[in-house]
């Protein structure tokens, strides 16, 4: 992929201009004149989620948030511990020129003596349904949908 002149000016702008986005850049850009439009190609929104999920702050959905706001909860109240955020597991090694494959899960926490691996699904790919068999072959791990 080749870079267009001006995203190559944009990542070379000043650092007073570090706060704009390339959108916000590209309006006032060096050479352009003032008021002329911006062509609509380089101020593409960002690409819908494929399965409708909106991103709620650091979290890929809204569920994931609300989960995570009650596991938080659930924490504070004693009712769990441990609790961790995208925790990344190894299913395959890599090999050769094969890259590994791996999972990230949504949250890890203890509760009751046992770990639990949890993930907020709305849509169950056939790539996470591939992975929950891997994680519970060579992790002996079930993973808890919410």
């Amino acid at each position: 992929m080749t870079e267009s002149p001006q995203h190559a000016a944009w990542c070379n702008r000043p650092a007073h201009d570090k706060h704009l986005s390339f959108a916000e850049w590209l309006r006032n850009a060096p050479g352009r004149a003032a008021g002329s439009p911006v062509a609509p190609d380089s101020l593409r929104s960002p690409a819908k989620s494929k399965y409708r999920a909106q991103r709620t702050g650091k979290y890929a959905s809204k569920r994931e948030a609300q989960r995570a706001r009650e596991l938080s909860m659930m924490q504070q109240a004693g009712m769990i511990s441990g609790l961790q955020e995208q925790v990344w597991f190894e299913l395959t090694p890599k090999r050769g020129r094969l890259r590994e494959s791996s999972y990230v899960a949504d949250f890890v926490y203890m509760q009751d003596g046992k770990q639990v691996v949890e993930d907020c699904k709305g849509m169950q790919t056939p790539v996470y349904k591939l992975k929950r068999k891997l994680m519970l072959h060579f992790h002996n791990i079930e993973i808890l949908e919410t």
